[in-house]
């Protein structure tokens, strides 16, 4: 679907029936086009590129370049397979680059240390194993390959009809880019910036010291921009980027209230705090307890970047007792 002149949006499906699609987009230019994002590793989306191609009048041989805004799976399964197909190269921000083997290839130790963040921060021990490896089905659906290009914050790709500045965006992922083009005033945002829903942003082994204030800041950086669209990684395109940043900040500061309010009847370690916040899923509001063991653990890594801040800020403090982290609110 041509949602740019020379911009085409294709939905990449998920492996799974009911899985969320992801939108990645080929951009025409006179030297190559340039593909964001390639979706998982299944035939269902190698296809999809196949034929989305072919619709918008294009051949999949001339994608030149592929660009991950982050290698989570849904963006970054499929790129080494399209680099296989079309001698394209692949580029991908040097901080996630750095994060592919120990994710994808080596990861005994990386689900260790999952194993104890959950452990130390309250995650009953008959629910460890599942919500330890929640995300580990994912692998399969990834073919991990070093980058060609290790992109930096302001570096530009350029297909001679687009130039794009990267923009580095983390939170979401530690190496998240966001591409923008000024000149035509639209800005390719992966998952940092969604209109129907607000990106997970997780405390975890290899998200850094505090990722929710690295995201907060990040979403600040674009505030300024002049943009009239944004071609996000999942849902639909939008315009007025400044009024959905806004509205991503409210529900973080709605989610920072609600903690602290659930810390005012004791301490707390995070599984146990985040017994007490509201979720939402695509299905509306529901309760942790009956929340899928992918979203469980999503939402209690989503409560510990919330208190990695807050103990930046001064608004909680952390101590060890028998075995577990506990947090206590100091106002």
């Amino acid at each position: 679907m041509r949602v740019l002149d020379g911009v085409h949006q294709i939905k990449s499906p998920g492996p799974a029936s009911g899985s969320l699609s992801t939108n990645v987009y080929v951009v025409e230019g006179g030297d190559g086009h340039i593909l964001v994002d390639s979706g998982w590793d299944t035939q269902e989306s190698l296809w999809a590129l196949q034929e989305g191609t072919k619709a918008a009048n294009l051949k999949l041989r001339d994608i030149k370049k592929v660009v991950v805004t982050h290698i989570h799976p849904d963006h970054y399964g499929l790129s080494s397979k399209i680099k296989q197909v079309c001698g394209a190269q692949v580029a991908i921000h040097r901080v996630d680059a750095g994060f592919i083997s120990p994710k994808y290839k080596d990861f005994a130790d990386l689900l260790q240390k999952t194993e104890e963040l959950l452990r130390q921060n309250g995650v009953p021990q008959d629910e460890l194993p599942q919500l330890k490896e929640a995300s580990l089905w994912m692998n399969k659906y990834v073919t991990p390959d070093s980058p060609d290009v290790m992109l930096e914050d302001g570096d530009v790709i350029s297909n001679d009809s687009f130039q794009f500045r990267i923009f580095w965006t983390p939170g979401h992922s530690p190496g998240h880019i966001c591409l923008y083009e000024k000149e035509k005033k639209f800005i390719l945002t992966g998952d940092h910036v969604l209109y129907e829903t607000t990106p997970h942003v997780g405390y975890n082994p290899l998200s850094g010291d505090n990722p929710l204030g690295d995201y907060i800041s990040s979403l600040k950086k674009l505030q300024s921009l002049k943009v009239n669209y944004v071609l996000p990684g999942h849902g639909p395109l939008f315009n007025a980027l400044g009024l959905r940043i806004e509205k991503i900040l409210e529900h973080h500061e709605h989610r920072r209230r609600a903690i602290l309010k659930s810390l005012r009847d004791g301490l707390k370690t995070a599984y146990e705090i985040a017994q007490k916040i509201p979720w939402m899923t695509d299905r509306g509001g529901i309760a942790f307890r009956d929340l899928p063991v992918w979203d469980k653990r999503m939402a209690v890594t989503e409560t510990l970047a919330h208190l990695k801040l807050l103990l930046e800020e001064g608004g909680v403090s952390n101590v060890a007792m028998d075995g577990a982290s506990l947090y206590i609110a100091k106002d």
